[in-house]
């Protein structure tokens, strides 16, 4: 009977161990604050047209994607190494393996499909049958 007295006391005694992965304020502003600068200055880039190469445009952008993520990761879904022992780092690690293969399989796929499906050009018109 005793147990039931206090269910509070249980539920607290629940989460007490459980105060290292919740984020303060200051953390939640900090991962905003961080976000918003990583997501204006790739845009500021491309509409001022401050790279004018496409292909190191898109690689720098790119780049603070994979920041931007990181930040994420960090400061909004509290992901660390300590975390429920471990697991979100392997959870992290298999999620960027299918990641990865799915965009570099796309990238495959559309390079092949742009090269091979090509318009033919009006000189090589005339040498069809």
């Amino acid at each position: 009977m005793a147990d039931h007295a206090h269910p509070s006391h249980r539920a607290d005694d629940h989460h007490a161990g459980d105060h290292g992965s919740h984020g303060s304020l200051r953390d939640y502003m900090v991962g905003f604050f961080l976000s918003a600068i990583l997501t204006a200055i790739p845009f500021w880039l491309v509409m001022s047209g401050a790279i004018a190469d496409r292909q190191a445009s898109a690689m720098v952008i790119m780049a603070f994607a994979v920041v931007q993520i990181v930040v994420h990761m960090i400061y909004f879904l509290h992901m660390n190494t300590k975390a429920e022992n471990g697991w979100t780092v392997m959870a992290l690690i298999f999620t960027i393996i299918l990641v990865v293969i799915a965009l570099s399989g796309s990238l495959w796929v559309m390079y092949h499909l742009n090269h091979n499906m090509m318009p033919m050009a009006a000189h090589d018109m005339g040498q069809l049958p």
